[in-house]
């Protein structure tokens, strides 16, 4: 099983030059079912990336529990495959390399090594840049690399960080696609943090959206859209239904993110 459960989890960091801590994430709870394509939504600071960073057990919750597939998370674990914005591949290392560095930490045979990478090359159209450094590579080939070193290491589950926020428009609808076509055969239990809307609704199962900070959940919207999901899905009038709901709800929470402090002035 790799279902995620996130357990009233709270964070707070200390504030800076006498200020009063900062309330990150309050109360949050959700459960995300073994297999299931989830995402996370919500305004700018609102802590989306600090509760997928504990989930990765990158940072620990001040309060509340994360369990992954039943056990607590505690720290980085294999069970858990990290991708950022940043595609973070060693420039030193070929493609294979960089897809087979975990594996061979791992200390795998060379030929699984090999039948691994290449069924992974092979999945991202990287066959002929097998040997290729990574300052060879585009942005969105540079990804499709750190989409197979992630998934060659077959973790429970796929945590992704706006991997595609920095490519460009066309690059992110196609790596959009070629992600639903990997999580369809891999069938990896997926949370996937984004400010992208649409990249949201086309690719999950499930958006949670937040609210502004101190992040909590406001809504859990299910995304009853037809799998395989292509390009011609994001003009469908179902489609343009889910992005209006969800938009309107974060633009209601970005209001208030920027209103707060004028509150507070007004108030004093």
């Amino acid at each position: 099983m790799s279902d995620i459960l996130i357990d009233h989890v709270e964070m707070m960091f200390a504030g800076q030059r006498g200020m009063p801590p900062v309330i990150a994430l309050q109360d949050i709870s959700l459960a995300i079912a073994d297999g299931e394509f989830a995402c996370i939504v919500g305004p700018s600071g609102c802590g989306k990336s600090t509760l997928l960073k504990a989930v990765a057990g990158l940072v620990r919750p001040t309060s509340g529990r994360i369990l992954v597939g039943g056990r607590l998370v505690l720290g980085p674990g294999a069970d858990r495959g990290m991708v950022f914005q940043s595609y973070t591949l060693y420039p030193w290392l070929t493609v294979r390399q960089n897809i087979e560095f975990g594996l061979q930490l791992r200390r795998l045979r060379r030929d699984e090594r090999r039948r691994i990478s290449d069924h992974l090359l092979t999945l991202m159209g990287l066959e002929g840049f097998a040997n290729a450094y990574p300052r060879a590579l585009s942005g969105g080939m540079q990804q499709r690399v750190a989409i197979a070193r992630a998934l060659a290491n077959d973790p429970e589950v796929l945590l992704m960080d706006e991997p595609f926020g920095a490519l460009d428009a066309q690059t992110r609808t196609v790596m959009q696609e070629l992600l639903t076509t990997i999580w369809e055969q891999y069938h990896k239990t997926v949370l996937f943090v984004t400010h992208d809307i649409d990249e949201a609704v086309f690719l999950g199962d499930v958006v949670y959206v937040m609210t502004a900070r101190p992040g909590r959940i406001r809504a859990r919207v299910v995304i009853e859209l037809p799998r395989p999901r292509t390009f011609a899905t994001m003009t469908s009038e179902a489609f343009i239904k889910y992005r209006n709901q969800i938009l309107a709800m974060i633009h209601e929470e970005s209001l208030r993110a920027i209103q707060q402090p004028v509150n507070k002035q007004a108030q004093g």
